[in-house]
């Protein structure tokens, strides 16, 4: 068994590559003079680095038979609270930081009490707590954009032998997801929750205590890109990133990860972030294709990808 859901998620892998390969060869074809330069091969790896964060803690939810819909909320949340400590601290970036990881876990930790203690389907839960979290920053920044911190802003847009740091950050704590849903008994608990809530409780399996920790995760994978983001553009705002939530759920998907729960790889969703991430700048070099074109986009390919999961699905089935 453990070896064919091994080939299993290989396959899943090898098909991402593969779309990675084509999509980048159409770029270099269409837009090389716009496409393929150092620059912007470095502006995608900073941005990959938050949509990544966010859609890794999706996955993680996903995976334990839940969903994570207030992850753009809670970045956004923590980047307004570690600008706003940081103002207040006479520019103490560690200080800051730490208050938006902080924040990030709070975040994570109260949907999982909804879910797992109160026993709220996660989607609602999540899309009430989102709510909260934006109301929550549009109250503490007056509504307003909240400045940065000019010395962060620089870090974020430092390098080290090219790569830019806020990567480097996003490469450590991926591998970090990797380790931990691969080869630790927590990531274990997960996949079994994820596949048999019931079964798992029966094993000795302390349910509730994984969906806490699971949702606490994603609110620091959030809380990490939310300070990201806020070094990127050195501002904060209740509203960025609100198109996230849909694109988390596509490199969840799209990445392998079972929407249903107890199945998916780490792996898959990194390289599907990446995917997601070229194909938006591809997007950017098409001045006609609006954000609502785009909104547009990510709806179809997230519908694509979940039929085309069907079917393949369906004919493993039946052989």
């Amino acid at each position: 068994m453990t070896k064919v859901r091994k080939l299993h998620i290989d396959d899943k892998v090898e098909k991402l590559i593969f779309i990675f390969v084509v999509l980048f060869a159409v770029m270099a074809l269409t837009k090389g003079n716009q496409i393929l330069k150092p620059t912007v091969f470095q502006t995608i790896a900073r941005q990959v680095s938050e949509i990544g964060l966010m859609a890794l803690g999706c996955s993680i939810c996903m995976i334990s038979g839940g969903i994570d819909l207030s992850g753009a909320y809670i970045a956004n949340l923590a980047g307004i609270s570690a600008a706003l400590v940081m103002q207040k601290t006479s520019g103490n970036i560690f200080a800051g930081m730490l208050c938006g990881i902080l924040i990030g876990a709070i975040c994570g930790a109260f949907n999982g009490v909804l879910v797992a203690h109160l026993r709220i389907p996660a989607m609602l839960a999540t899309l009430g707590s989102y709510q909260i979290f934006q109301g929550i920053a549009i109250v503490i920044s007056d509504g307003k954009t909240v400045q940065g911190n000019k010395i962060l802003a620089k870090f974020a847009m430092g390098k080290v032998l090219g790569i830019p740091i806020p990567f480097i950050i996003f490469a450590v704590v991926a591998l970090g997801a990797i380790f931990l849903m691969g080869k630790t008994s927590f990531g274990r608990r997960v996949y079994f929750v994820g596949t048999n809530e019931k079964c798992s409780i029966f094993s000795g399996i302390r349910t509730k205590q994984v969906l806490l920790f699971t949702y606490t995760i994603s609110g620091v994978l959030c809380g990490i890109a939310g300070n990201l983001s806020l070094a990127r553009i050195n501002s904060a705002k209740a509203d960025f990133g609100s198109s996230y939530i849909m694109q988390c759920i596509l490199i969840s998907v799209l990445g392998g990860i079972n929407p249903n729960g107890g199945f998916g790889a780490v792996p898959g969703v990194i390289i599907a972030a990446f995917i997601l991430q070229m194909l938006s700048s591809y997007l950017n070099t098409f001045p006609d294709i609006s954000n609502y074109y785009r909104d547009l986009i990510w709806g179809l390919a997230l519908i694509l990808v979940l039929i085309a999961n069907y079917y393949s699905d369906k004919r493993k089935m039946r052989k």
